[in-house]
This record gives structure tokens, C-alpha cells and sequence, in this order.
């Protein structure tokens, strides 16, 4: 299945009913007054979050979207039936904004958060609405109001737990398959990974969280460089952040460097992000004390791993699942503000 994380579509909310413009005629009553029906409400337009989809894909093929209109009113006073909503379904963690005004209208974060985002028109008041006192046989009647239309950009942010952030062939993709049942395209060379890849990391039958492989991270990133942009943003919904760091590289606490410097210059809360350090690659030997020294030096916790191996992944899950839970358990916008996790 193809990854599509942007997309941009016309909606259109159903139009009112026209109303009716009638009189009755019954063997007794031959003069019943006016008995025009109103027409049904047109449908609304309504973006759902559906925890059955993880992509945008639908959306590319699929540009133009009408709730159904209002039914005309009948006579002897037969309201018309209002039109069926539109309901758009997206993944979670989509938000939607207006594409002309550029104002955001929902983030739906959450699996089953709904937003109306077009309303349908309303139904025309048919001639029996009308009647008094001096007109008792009134023959005007309402037209059915038109429904709202507006023009979407749908963007994806993928939601996860803890997600992996690295250089390009750091092994993040062999850690998201070592640590869950994933599995990434992995190979011997940079930027194999193009889409963020999901995964659920389970440490107990009841412990569990979703582990996000994000594609690698080059310098200027945050610039948009190598398709920086798109892939910064899938980072913010996560709650920790992993840093791999090649533990075979040259300059490992260097590689470090560039991470955080990228994080922190893209902004939006991500230099704040509880974060770990995971040196992979120790299957190669693991990098000299002072390296070692370096890459811990502003307190942030520094496991050794080995994705080839296994060796400390079993520290690393329960690790992230201790900091994960704590997150869950901070309030609401205070997740920023636990306590350090410390090995």
C-alpha cells in the first residue's frame, strides 16, 4: 500500500429542498387551505478519524466529495427527507485545515474525533408556513438554501509512542524489526526507508506501545533538505523520541550533535521531547570511553544496542515503556515535564 501523508480535496454539503406550493383538495373540504411541505435539510460534510486507516491514499484519486441534498416537501404537508451526511474517513493523527484561509479547523488525534466541516443548507419553507390571517391562500414558498463548499488540506502526522530518529543506515529499520513483529525494508545502503514505518512493541501482555521508524535525518533537514520537512513533522505526535547513533561511525558524538541541532531548529517542541540515547551497532565494537563519555554528556541516558545481535534491546523496551508511561500518566501538555528516566 502506497504512503500518502498530504492531500487536498473540494467538499460540498448538500443543497436544501425545494419546498411545495400546494392546497387541499378533499370531497369535503373544498376549500382546505394552503398544504405545501418543507424541504429536507441537505447533508453535512464530516471528517471522522478511523483507526482502520493509515494513509491518505483514498484522497489522491478522490478530489471532489458532495453530501447528498435535501428532499423536495410533498403536498398535504409532507416535509421532504434531509439529505444523508458525507462522512470523510481518515487516519488518526490527520489534521485538517482550510486550504484558502489557511486556518487549521481540526487536529483529529484521536480514532473516532469528528468535525463538521461544511454545513448542509436548510430546507425551503413550503406555502403552508405562510398562512395567516389576511392570506389564507398564500402561493409563494422558500427555495432550498445552498449547502456550504470548501476546499481541504488533509495532513498526516503519524501517532506513535516513541519514535526512532537517526542518520540515514544508522539501523533504526533493524531495531523497529528486532523490538516488534515489523517489518521494514531494510539493505546495506542509506535511505531505505522513504515512509515512516509502525510498529507495537509488546514487553508484557499487557505493556505495550507503538515504535514509529522515522526516514533518516541529514543536516539542514530542518531546511527541508532531503525531504527534511516531510519527515520532521511525523516526530511531533510522538512521545519519546529514541536518537540512534551509528556506534561504528567515525565520529559518533558528532552524528549526536547534528541530531540535536536539527530537532532544535525545527522547533515545535521537539528539543523538549523526553529523549534516550541508543548506540547501535556495538555488534562492531563498541565506541571508546571518551566517545562514550561525550554522547552522555548532557545527561541524556546512552544504552548500547545492536539490532544484528539483540544485545541490550531488552533493556531498551523496557526502558522506553517505563518513560512511556509516564507520559501517559502526566497530565495533558505537561508530558514535557516528568521526571528524567534514569538506567
Amino acid at each position: 500500500m502506497r504512503f500518502v501523508d498530504q492531500a487536498e480535496i473540494k467538499v460540498w454539503a448538500g443543497k436544501g429542498g425545494r419546498c411545495a406550493v400546494a392546497f387541499r383538495r378533499e370531497k369535503y373540504e373544498p376549500k382546505g387551505g394552503p398544504a405545501g411541505g418543507d424541504g429536507g435539510r441537505g447533508g453535512d460534510v464530516v471528517v471522522m478519524a478511523d483507526a482502520r486507516l493509515q494513509t491518505l491514499m483514498d484522497y489522491s484519486y478522490r478530489r471532489e466529495l458532495r453530501a447528498q441534498n435535501g428532499a423536495p416537501g410533498g403536498p398535504n404537508c409532507r416535509s421532504g427527507a434531509a439529505g444523508e451526511d458525507l462522512v470523510v474517513q481518515v487516519p488518526p493523527g490527520t489534521l485538517v485545515r482550510d486550504a484558502d484561509e489557511q486556518q487549521v479547523i481540526a487536529d483529529l488525534s484521536r480514532a473516532d474525533q469528528s468535525v463538521v466541516v461544511a454545513e448542509g443548507g436548510a430546507g425551503g419553507r413550503g406555502n403552508a408556513r405562510f398562512a395567516t390571517s389576511r392570506n389564507r391562500a398564500p402561493r409563494h414558498a422558500q427555495p432550498g438554501q445552498p449547502g456550504a463548499h470548501r476546499r481541504l488540506a488533509l495532513e498526516l502526522k503519524v501517532v506513535a509512542d516513541v519514535g526512532l530518529v537517526g542518520a540515514p543506515n544508522a539501523g533504526k529499520s533493524t531495531l523497529l524489526a528486532r523490538l516488534s513483529a515489523s517489518h521494514p525494508r531494510i539493505a546495506d545502503y542509506p535511505f531505505t526507508t522513504l515512509t515512516p514505518n509502525l510498529g507495537i512493541v509488546r514487553i508484557e501482555d499487557w505493556r505495550s506501545f507503538v515504535l514509529a521508524d522515522i526516514p533518516g535525518l541529514i543536516e539542514d533537514a530542518h531546511r527541508g533538505k532531503g525531504l527534511g520537512l516531510e519527515f520532521l513533522r511525523h516526530v511531533e505526535r510522538c512521545r519519546v523520541l529514541v536518537l540512534v547513533v551509528d556506534g561504528g561511525a567515525p565520529d559518533p558524538p558528532a552524528q549526536l550533535a547534528a541530531l540535536r541541532k536539527e530537532l532544535s531548529a525545527y522547533g515545535r517542541g521537539l528539543a523538549h521531547k523526553r529523549r534516550l540515547i541508543a548506540v547501535n551497532k556495538c555488534d562492531l565494537g563498541q565506541p571508546p570511553r571518551q566517545a562514550m563519555s561525550a554522547l552522555a554528556a548532557e545527561g541524556e541516558p546512552v544504552l548500547p544496542t545492536s539490532g544484528l545481535t539483540g544485545e541490550g534491546l531488552r533493556a531498551l523496551g523496557f526502558a522506553l515503556m517505563e518513560l512511556v508511561e509516564e507520559c501517559r500518566a502526566a497530565p495533558e501538555g505537561d508530558e514535557e515535564g516528568a521526571a528524567p528516566w534514569r538506567p
